[in-house]
């Protein structure tokens, strides 16, 4: 009989820091049944901590993505509609094509002006001040911000986007998690049906409402809805850790810190390295098993769950020399931090500009930057991985 590990046993230590427990696992095989923490017999699933394993996994067709295809139906999709992370070829293929028409790396490349000038902004706010906490003042309201702006958000909602978001994606109750995604539908059904009345707009939103395939394929009114959840929610929930997450990084790691003030052109290794070594998202959103099928030669059953451990997977001695040491001048290409193969994240070059300014902007604007005490709470469960709040004085 498979054993089964309940990761609740672990405590909040496991949410506080995680590593520890999926090296144990790791040690143990690349691959196990777990019951989440504060989950139910029923929600137990199979956890891949490998990382050759995870990258197998990521890029498997057959571990699918649609839970309908299983009789299933996520909380999320039934209110918000088919989104690219609950949809598998040809019609994820369908939907990464049309919103790539509009999502162009020359699009992102443009918004580095932009992006430079709300990060000075938000520093121009902060810096007065001797202290602060670096989530409110700069890892927050840099991505929303951005991608508000991109989708065409109006900024008087940016601060009740920000409360739906969070209960989304790291949800204090079942309950509080539902209502989050409700209105979440409500407000972006809203917000699409102004952008159709509103006529031609030249932000990202009004762009996937116009865009139109060769063959005159266009996204559904739900698709877009969908579309629009995945970029506001993704694209910014991840990045504010990717910031808050490097940061405290560089702030405990002194002598990484020094060399990085001493040479900025380490920079882009060193979020690369942050996002191995501490990335936003803990582990990728479910799989399930379209056939009998095995991963490192354990079987998985038809319909049974999979989760991919990406903090797991960055953390893995077969791959990266020494894993637990945050070493900026480290290569951690191959690391898993945005995904793999077809679900590879689409906001990636955003999240990697939005993380290379605001990083060095700050480190450049405050050269005395140091902890102000303890961070606060890790966000709960198993999908994101970052701190409610970062204290920091300079």
């Amino acid at each position: 009989m498979t054993e089964v590990i309940d990761l609740g046993c672990y405590g909040d230590t496991f949410r506080t820091d995680p590593h520890p427990v999926y090296a144990e696992l790791r040690a143990r095989g690349p691959v196990h049944r777990v019951r989440p923490p504060g989950a139910g017999p029923e929600h137990e699933t199979w956890l891949v901590v490998g990382h050759e394993e995870a990258r197998a996994a990521l890029a498997d067709p057959r571990l699918a993505k649609d839970p309908a295809k299983l009789g299933m139906t996520f909380l999320d999709e039934e209110h918000i509609g088919k989104y690219l992370l609950s949809v598998d070829p040809p019609d994820h293929t369908r939907l990464r094509s049309l919103v790539t028409r509009a999502f162009t790396p020359r699009r992102v490349e443009q918004l580095r002006p932009r992006v430079q000038q709300i990060t000075d902004e938000l520093l121009d706010a902060m810096l007065p001040h001797a202290r602060a906490d670096l989530v409110e003042s700069l890892a927050f309201p840099l991505p929303i911000t951005v991608i508000c702006e991109l989708l065409g958000v109006p900024e008087m909602d940016r601060a009740a986007f920000r409360k739906m978001s969070t209960e989304v994606v790291a949800p204090s109750s079942s309950g509080s998690e539902y209502d989050a995604v409700v209105r979440l539908a409500e407000y972006l059904t809203a917000l699409i049906e102004d952008k159709r009345a509103g006529g031609p707009s030249d932000d990202l939103l009004g762009d996937l409402i116009r865009t139109t395939a060769e063959d005159g394929d266009r996204l559904s009114a739900g698709e877009l809805r969908g579309m629009a959840y995945l970029l506001l929610v993704a694209g910014h929930e991840t990045t504010v850790n990717l910031i808050a997450n490097g940061v405290h990084a560089l702030l405990t790691h002194p002598v990484q810190l020094a060399d990085l003030r001493a040479d900025m052109g380490l920079l882009d290794g060193a979020v690369e390295e942050m996002l191995r070594w501490e990335g936003p998202v803990e582990t990728a959103t479910f799989r399930f098993a379209a056939e009998p099928m095995e991963i490192a030669g354990v079987p998985i059953a038809q319909g049974e769950s999979v989760l991919v451990g990406l903090t797991a997977a960055g953390r893995d001695p077969r791959r990266y020399t020494d894993p637990d040491r945050f070493d900026i001048r480290r290569d951690p290409r191959g690391h898993v931090a945005f995904g793999h193969g077809i679900h590879f994240c689409l906001g990636a070059p955003l999240a990697r500009l939005e993380g290379r300014t605001a990083i060095r902007t700050l480190l450049e604007r405050a050269p005395g930057l140091a902890l102000d005490g303890p961070s606060g709470d890790w966000l709960p469960g198993m999908l994101m991985r970052g701190m409610r709040s970062l204290p920091v004085r300079w």
